[in-house]
């Protein structure tokens, strides 16, 4: 399985990183994708997914709580970090008009700065969008015909949005959200509607940790060993085996990311 969003740079990794990547082995992760959040971010994540050759690759890019910060150098440095074997999308970019830690105009401009590069480098997309639904889809819009895919991380939309999502191209990743009986309700009701090759399953590893995890973690970090039990509970809630979600999700992950091509 793959997880298609973890916060490696993180932190709270920083003690047992070496550790952590050893348990997703175990769990029977064959590739993980490191997420880059700014610019700093995303170069941290790139010299770390070369310490795991064949098992880690990473995104690149700025996210709209930062991007108050982007400007002529921060495109261009982003172009020179894309361009390196180990970046297999730009992001994590798009609107998150529920902190507005970025004023949003500027969430715009570096969101759609972010797609044209996209469309120039030739790489999918790894996006963000809270509370921006319709701005986030109209701003999108224009480049999906253009842009070898785009996945909206961490989906926990309405099903109106899903719906649209699905109709303008979007693949879906899913989180442990669904794992939470209360705040995932809603999303748990929606998995099923993703069709097969447009689903991929991810942890956002430290963040969103399985509320039913049995035995509960000491620590309130998520980790990507626990992908195996948000899997099993995606694979419930679309009544089909969990061999049957692995393979599906595995290769629409790989293909998406052109995994097999950046290996050759």
């Amino acid at each position: 399985m793959i997880d298609i969003g973890l916060n490696l740079t993180n932190p709270q990794f920083a003690p047992d990183r070496d550790a952590v990547m050893q348990r997703a082995c175990d769990a029977g992760l064959e590739a993980v994708i490191l997420t880059g959040t700014d610019l700093d971010d995303s170069q941290a994540a790139a010299e770390l997914a070369i310490c795991w050759p064949g098992f880690a690759w990473c995104t690149a890019g700025l996210h709209p709580h930062d991007a108050r910060h982007w400007d002529a150098a921060s495109a261009a440095r982003l172009r020179t970090l894309a361009a390196t074997p180990q970046v297999v999308a730009i992001g994590e970019c798009g609107l998150d008009f529920n902190r507005d830690f970025s004023p949003r105009p500027q969430q715009e401009a570096a969101f759609v700065a972010q797609l044209q590069l996209a469309v120039e480098l030739g790489k999918p997309v790894f996006l963000h969008c809270r509370d921006a639904h319709a701005r986030f889809v109209t701003l999108l819009g224009p480049y999906m015909s253009q842009l070898p895919g785009a996945v909206l991380h961490c989906f926990t939309g309405t099903a109106d949005e899903l719906a649209e999502c699905l109709a303008l191209g979007l693949h879906i990743g899913i989180t442990g959200w669904v794992c939470d009986e209360r705040r995932g309700e809603a999303l748990r009701a929606l998995v099923p509607q993703i069709p097969a090759g447009r689903l991929m399953i991810e942890t956002d590893a430290p963040y969103l940790l399985p509320r039913d995890l049995s035995p509960k973690p000491k620590s309130r970090r998520n980790e990507p060993a626990f992908l195996p039990h948000i899997a099993a509970t995606v694979a419930a809630l679309r009544d089909e085996s969990c061999a049957a979600l692995l393979a599906h999700t595995r290769a629409t992950s790989r293909a998406f990311f052109r995994l097999d091509e950046v290996m050759s």
